[in-house]
């Protein structure tokens, strides 16, 4: 698992800093979260490629977690994409990408999937054989949700070794990779943990996008591999934070704590502070496991 930083300040774009996007790469899926301004200028820069996207998770309809949609539908055409995009926010988003397509005549030749969200509940809104992802309703200005994408247990390893000492026929191999039990000829039963090795642990990623502190996302993240948690304000401007509905970095830390994550990446930072290193200092107070998310940074977990 992947997680590569496109953007992770909040507010208007700087020369030298992006507003929130990133990728998520798992299972050999490439997942983008929130498009802010020149984020396809980010995807180039960090040598991603655009072909790879299919699948475009937006968490609200505050500008700087979609202004750069338009612009990276609209270079999908110019690059002749044919493959369907889906797309995946608030209620709206469809609406404003297509009055944007009308009014400029910029008509795709591939196909646009929106999935329009308005539940305040977890629900499931993508699904195949390798991942799932779920909504994480966050507590913003207006409706938002964050995401949580969990990758599916894998069928057990066979253990050819143990395979061959029994004699089974590769007929049963199959079987064996499902999970069953094998009966030999003799009539003795073999347990499957004998004959296999436990597939490799599935991995877990929740992003919680622009909240102020809800401990009622704690049951949805419990446990998560790696939680990116906004982290917009130091504890002295905590009091802004509340008023604005965004998080300090020691609540994110306290988040990640009480979910028992493994890792904690910051981002969404104001740009007022001078160094973002402040908000690691903060955080490691609460919790130790803590990654400072920035512009281009990648992680692999």
């Amino acid at each position: 698992m992947k997680l590569t930083i496109l953007g992770c300040y909040a507010a208007t774009p700087r020369t030298l800093t992006n507003p929130t996007s990133q990728v998520l790469e798992i299972k050999n899926r490439l997942f983008l979260i929130d498009c802010g301004e020149g984020t396809q200028v980010q995807l180039r820069k960090n040598k991603l490629k655009f072909s790879k996207i299919n699948h475009i998770f937006i968490s609200h309809l505050h500008g700087d977690h979609f202004f750069g949609l338009i612009g990276l539908i609209s270079t999908f055409s110019l690059l002749g994409r044919t493959t369907d995009l889906h797309i995946y926010g608030p209620k709206g988003i469809k609406e404003i990408v297509l009055l944007q397509l009308k009014l400029s005549n910029s008509w795709t030749q591939y196909g646009l999937n929106f999935y329009e969200l308005n539940s305040t509940k977890s629900e499931i809104v993508f699904e195949d054989e390798k991942v799932t992802v779920k909504t994480i309703p966050l507590k913003h200005r207006i409706y938002t949700n964050g995401f949580l994408f969990q990758e599916k247990i894998e069928k057990r390893k066979l253990n050819i070794e143990a395979v061959k000492q029994y004699e089974i026929d590769i007929c049963y191999y199959q079987n064996i990779k499902n999970g069953r039990d094998i009966v030999l000829d003799n009539g003795q039963i073999v347990k499957n943990k004998e004959l296999t090795f436990d597939p490799v642990a599935p991995q877990s990623f929740a992003f919680c996008s622009d909240t102020v502190y809800n401990e009622a996302i704690i049951p949805l993240i419990k446990d998560v591999d790696v939680l990116y948690h906004e982290s917009t304000f130091l504890e002295s401007e905590k009091i802004l934070a509340n008023k604005t509905m965004h998080s300090t970095a020691i609540e994110a830390a306290t988040i990640a704590k009480k979910s028992n994550v493994k890792h904690l990446v910051l981002g969404h930072y104001s740009t007022r502070y001078d160094s973002i290193a402040l908000f690691e200092e903060e955080a490691k107070t609460v919790f130790s496991n803590v990654l400072l998310g920035d512009d281009g940074k990648s992680f692999e977990f």
